[in-house]
Protein backbone atom coordinates (compact mmCIF):
# COMPACT_ATOMS: atom_id res chain seq x y z
CA UNK A 1 0.00 0.00 0.00
CA UNK A 2 0.99 3.55 -0.68
CA UNK A 3 1.14 6.23 2.05
CA UNK A 4 2.94 9.33 0.72
CA UNK A 5 5.25 10.86 3.32
CA UNK A 6 4.26 14.45 2.48
CA UNK A 7 0.67 13.84 3.64
CA UNK A 8 -0.86 13.61 7.11
CA UNK A 9 -3.43 10.97 8.07
CA UNK A 10 -6.32 10.33 10.46
CA UNK A 11 -7.26 7.22 12.39
CA UNK A 12 -10.46 7.26 10.30
CA UNK A 13 -8.37 6.79 7.11
CA UNK A 14 -8.54 10.24 5.56
CA UNK A 15 -5.46 11.97 4.19
CA UNK A 16 -4.76 15.69 4.06
CA UNK A 17 -2.35 17.81 2.04
CA UNK A 18 -1.88 21.39 3.23
CA UNK A 19 -0.64 24.35 1.18
CA UNK A 20 -0.83 27.63 3.08
CA UNK A 21 -4.30 27.71 4.62
CA UNK A 22 -5.92 25.48 1.97
CA UNK A 23 -6.07 21.72 2.44
CA UNK A 24 -7.02 18.93 0.05
CA UNK A 25 -8.64 15.87 1.62
CA UNK A 26 -9.41 12.33 0.46
CA UNK A 27 -9.39 8.76 1.72
CA UNK A 28 -6.29 6.62 1.92
CA UNK A 29 -5.21 3.74 -0.28
CA UNK A 30 -5.94 1.44 2.68
CA UNK A 31 -9.50 2.81 3.03
CA UNK A 32 -10.37 2.44 -0.64
CA UNK A 33 -9.07 -1.15 -0.64
CA UNK A 34 -11.10 -1.99 2.47
CA UNK A 35 -14.26 -0.46 0.98
CA UNK A 36 -13.92 -2.08 -2.43
CA UNK A 37 -15.37 -0.61 -5.61
CA UNK A 38 -16.58 2.94 -4.95
CA UNK A 39 -19.87 3.59 -6.76
CA UNK A 40 -20.94 6.98 -5.35
CA UNK A 41 -19.47 9.90 -3.42
CA UNK A 42 -22.03 12.12 -1.64
CA UNK A 43 -20.70 15.45 -0.42
CA UNK A 44 -23.02 18.45 -0.14
CA UNK A 45 -21.20 20.61 2.40
CA UNK A 46 -19.71 23.35 0.17
CA UNK A 47 -19.61 26.63 2.07
CA UNK A 48 -20.13 24.99 5.45
CA UNK A 49 -17.76 25.51 8.36
CA UNK A 50 -17.12 22.21 10.14
CA UNK A 51 -15.02 21.15 13.09
CA UNK A 52 -12.35 18.49 13.00
CA UNK A 53 -13.85 14.98 13.06
CA UNK A 54 -17.27 16.17 11.83
CA UNK A 55 -18.82 14.30 8.91
CA UNK A 56 -18.42 16.13 5.59
CA UNK A 57 -19.97 13.47 3.35
CA UNK A 58 -20.23 9.78 2.60
CA UNK A 59 -18.70 7.32 0.20
CA UNK A 60 -20.70 4.38 -1.09
CA UNK A 61 -19.11 1.11 -2.13
CA UNK A 62 -20.89 -1.92 -3.55
CA UNK A 63 -21.69 -3.36 -0.11
CA UNK A 64 -21.42 -0.45 2.34
CA UNK A 65 -21.70 3.29 2.97
CA UNK A 66 -19.00 4.99 5.02
CA UNK A 67 -18.92 8.45 6.59
CA UNK A 68 -16.13 10.87 5.70
CA UNK A 69 -14.62 12.81 8.61
CA UNK A 70 -12.88 16.17 8.33
CA UNK A 71 -9.28 15.88 9.61
CA UNK A 72 -9.09 19.56 10.68
CA UNK A 73 -11.54 22.38 11.28
CA UNK A 74 -12.34 24.43 8.22
CA UNK A 75 -14.78 25.64 5.60
CA UNK A 76 -15.47 23.47 2.56
CA UNK A 77 -14.34 25.41 -0.52
CA UNK A 78 -14.69 22.89 -3.30
CA UNK A 79 -15.86 19.37 -4.05
CA UNK A 80 -14.10 17.27 -6.67
CA UNK A 81 -16.64 17.38 -9.51
CA UNK A 82 -14.86 14.54 -11.33
CA UNK A 83 -16.25 12.14 -8.75
CA UNK A 84 -19.85 12.85 -9.86
CA UNK A 85 -19.33 10.83 -13.03
CA UNK A 86 -16.22 8.83 -12.06
CA UNK A 87 -16.40 7.80 -8.39
CA UNK A 88 -14.00 4.97 -9.22
CA UNK A 89 -11.18 7.58 -9.24
CA UNK A 90 -11.16 7.14 -5.47
CA UNK A 91 -10.06 3.53 -6.09
CA UNK A 92 -7.65 4.11 -8.97
CA UNK A 93 -6.01 7.38 -7.82
CA UNK A 94 -6.86 8.08 -4.15
CA UNK A 95 -4.07 10.67 -3.71
CA UNK A 96 -4.49 12.33 -7.11
CA UNK A 97 -7.68 12.69 -9.15
CA UNK A 98 -9.62 10.85 -6.42
CA UNK A 99 -9.36 13.71 -3.89
CA UNK A 100 -12.70 14.69 -2.35
CA UNK A 101 -12.73 18.24 -0.97
CA UNK A 102 -10.66 21.38 -0.56
CA UNK A 103 -11.09 23.43 2.59
CA UNK A 104 -9.84 26.62 4.19
CA UNK A 105 -8.17 25.51 7.42
CA UNK A 106 -9.46 27.52 10.40
CA UNK A 107 -7.51 25.84 13.19
CA UNK A 108 -3.94 24.95 12.29
CA UNK A 109 -3.45 23.40 15.75
CA UNK A 110 -5.61 20.47 14.54
CA UNK A 111 -2.75 19.47 12.21
CA UNK A 112 -0.55 18.54 15.17
CA UNK A 113 -2.96 15.75 16.13
CA UNK A 114 -2.67 14.00 12.76
CA UNK A 115 -0.51 10.99 11.96
CA UNK A 116 2.55 11.02 9.73
CA UNK A 117 3.02 8.26 7.15
CA UNK A 118 5.03 6.04 9.53
CA UNK A 119 2.45 6.27 12.32
CA UNK A 120 -0.39 5.61 9.86
CA UNK A 121 1.45 2.59 8.44
CA UNK A 122 1.78 1.22 11.98
CA UNK A 123 -1.94 1.81 12.57
CA UNK A 124 -3.05 -0.24 9.57
CA UNK A 125 -0.36 -2.95 9.71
Amino acid sequence: MNFPTELRYTKDHEWISIEGNVATIGITDFAQQELGDIVFVDINTVGRALNAEEIFGTVEAVKTVSDLFLPVSGTILEINQLLDNKPELVNTDPYGDGWMVKITVTNTADIEGLLDAAAYTNLVS
